[in-house]
C-alpha cells in the first residue's frame, strides 16, 4: 500500500457539493491500495501515521505522533498513487488492486486507524471528490508497505 501523508490544520472532502468528510488539525491521508497488498499491509499503514512523529513539540522539534496531539485522519481512497507514467503519456493503473478488494483493504486501514484512537473521516470509494486542506509546514511524506526495490 501506498500513502501521501500531509499535515493538515484542516482539510474536507465533498461529492456532489456535499461534504462528506471533514477534519481539524490532524493528516490528511491519500491512499493507495496495489496488487498483492494485504491485511498485514493495512494494519502495518495504520500504526504507521498513528504513530509517525511529525507534529511540533514546545521546542520547534517534530516529536509528537497523531495519537499525542489528539489529531483527526481524513482518509481518500487514491488509485492513482499506483499510476504507472514510465511509458507513453497515459498513466498505467495494472498495478492498483481490482476495486472491490481495493475497497476492502482501504475501509480495513481506516477501522485500524479508528481501533487505535483516532477520529477518521472518510472520501467515498469511487467516487469523484473535491478534497480541500490547509498543509501546516508544509509536512507531506511518502509511505510504503513494503519495499519497493
Amino acid at each position: 500500500m501506498r500513502a501521501v501523508v500531509q499535515r493538515v490544520t484542516h482539510a474536507q472532502v465533498t461529492v456532489d457539493n456535499v461534504v462528506v468528510g471533514a477534519i481539524g488539525h490532524g493528516l490528511l491521508v491519500l491512499l493507495g491500495v496495489g496488487r498483492g497488498d494485504s491485511a498485514t499491509d493495512a494494519d502495518y499503514l495504520a500504526d504507521k501515521i498513528a504513530n509517525l512523529r511529525i507534529f511540533e513539540d514546545a521546542d520547534g522539534k517534530m516529536n509528537h505522533s497523531l495519537l499525542e496531539v489528539g489529531g483527526a485522519a481524513l482518509v481518500i481512497s487514491q488509485f492513482t498513487l499506483y499510476g504507472d507514467t514510465r511509458r507513453g503519456r497515459r498513466p498505467s493503473f495494472s498495478t492498483a488492486m481490482p476495486s472491490d478488494e481495493a475497497n476492502h483493504l482501504y475501509q480495513e486501514t481506516c477501522d485500524r486507524l479508528a481501533a487505535r484512537g483516532i477520529p477518521v473521516a472518510r472520501g467515498v470509494f469511487q467516487a469523484h471528490m473535491a478534497v480541500s486542506l490547509c498543509n501546516d509546514g508544509p509536512v507531506t511524506l511518502l509511505l510504503e508497505s513494503r519495499d519497493t526495490v
